[in-house]
């Protein structure tokens, strides 16, 4: 908008050196790297339903599934638990009927757990608000579906109904980045809005889920983020920071050249100028991360005999919001610093004013530590063990709770951490 005004404080273009502006080399690049694809694509069950599912709505579907599951989640954990939701709930209609504890049962180990419960929220929606049909644009799916971002809304639209949209993820970022020599902060919102227009600008027009699933593939597979395979990589030569790489600083081809403006928004900062001996991999360049918290809990796991002899294990549902919503779990308490040397008494009071009953410190049994590391907290778990002779009347107020046995306890919707407690 101040650009068409005439402000002339708005931002200017960026140098072409970080841009695709020859419209011949985006048509290779194009070329290059989809025929890499189509030999090297790996056999992944969505890609399988998106080019053979002939039902529009149930294409659109299971690519947004497993686009919500690869978010902060690796191929090769997803493959599973992907195959295991289609088989139980092939269609929008099948999640919408399941219930959230269905949900988090199936989604249990995968971690993040707003997600399964944001998708089937968002397919209750299309299946009561928009008859059961899929939005068809990025624009729409954005703006109809809760939960549904702007990256796999493009990543639907182009994959699953041919849009001709591009998609930036953490693949793609590198990948650009290390394309046109982009040293900037890759979390800048400047920053990420230039990459969704470098990614509308390549993405092919005949083939845009293919094109934006094959650049995804070449950051995850080949431009990886440390020991990139540069040989192997299909579009090479089309590369800025390999060309820097092995020409030196500064290169003698002039379209590689230092971009050569003062302040350029996409250029590394002057206090981290190019370093030789990283290569290609001084880019993309991120802000420092924030060091996690770092967080204790105290945590008993409540045994008795049941009434066949088989142990058995109390567990209560944790609240329906913040951190692991509605997940299951043995009665914990978060300790305070400065409490380490209280814990026993600290989770006895805890356990007391639940079960209604006394609780003796001395009684719980200290099994050992447990830590767990959340994407933005360290965490903790303090294990205690405490046999009990008879049953406990709890108090249904304070959080649901029931027993279970081993096998229960595994088929219930429990954290990673909770298992290895």
């Amino acid at each position: 908008a101040a650009l068409l005004a005439g402000d002339p404080a708005a931002a200017p273009p960026p140098p072409p050196v970080h841009l695709f502006s020859d419209p011949a080399e985006v048509e290779a690049l194009r070329g290059n790297l989809l025929s890499w694809y189509d030999r090297c694509k790996r056999d992944l069950p969505w890609r399988a339903l998106a080019a053979t599912e002939p039902d529009a709505d149930r294409r659109g579907y299971a690519v947004w599934v497993s686009e919500i599951m690869l978010q902060q989640t690796q191929v090769a954990t997803v493959i599973d638990y992907y195959n295991r939701w289609m088989q139980k709930w092939p269609t929008l209609q099948a999640l919408a009927q399941a219930s959230l504890e269905e949900v988090n049962e199936l989604w249990a180990g995968l971690g993040y757990y707003s997600r399964g419960k944001r998708l089937q929220e968002a397919a209750r929606k299309v299946v009561s608000e928009l008859a059961g049909r899929m939005p068809r644009t990025a624009e729409d799916l954005q703006k109809l579906l809760p939960g549904v971002g702007r990256y796999t809304a493009g990543a639907i639209a182009s994959i699953s109904y041919g849009q001709a949209t591009g998609v930036v993820d953490g693949n793609v970022i590198r990948v650009l980045c290390r394309l046109r020599c982009i040293g900037a902060d890759s979390s800048s919102l400047a920053v990420i809005d230039q990459l969704w227009d470098m990614a509308n600008v390549l993405v092919d027009r005949s083939r845009p889920g293919d094109f934006n699933q094959a650049l995804m593939e070449l950051g995850a597979t080949v431009c990886v983020p440390k020991a990139p395979l540069c040989g192997e990589c299909p579009v090479k030569q089309h590369c800025r920071a390999r060309c820097r790489k092995l020409f030196g600083n500064p290169p003698p081809v002039p379209d590689v050249e230092d971009c050569g403006v003062g302040d350029c928004p996409l250029c590394p900062p002057a206090t981290e100028p190019w370093d030789s001996s990283l290569g290609v991999t001084n880019f993309p360049r991120k802000a420092a991360k924030k060091p996690p918290r770092v967080m204790r809990t105290a945590t008993c796991v409540l045994e008795r005999r049941g009434c066949h002899g088989t142990l058995e294990y109390l567990i209560v549902q944790r609240p329906s919001s913040g951190l692991l919503p509605g997940l299951w779990e043995f009665p914990s308490v978060p300790l305070a610093q400065d409490l380490q040397e209280k814990e026993r008494e600290v989770l006895a009071d805890h356990l007391q004013a639940w079960m209604g009953q006394p609780v003796a410190a001395k009684g719980l049994q200290f099994i050992g530590e447990v830590i767990h590391i959340f994407s933005h907290i360290h965490q903790t778990y303090v294990v205690y063990s405490l046999p009990l002779d008879g049953d406990v009347t709890l108090d249904p107020a304070l959080s649901p709770s029931r027993w279970v046995t081993e096998d229960e306890f595994h088929a219930s919707a429990v954290s990673t951490a909770m298992k290895k407690v």
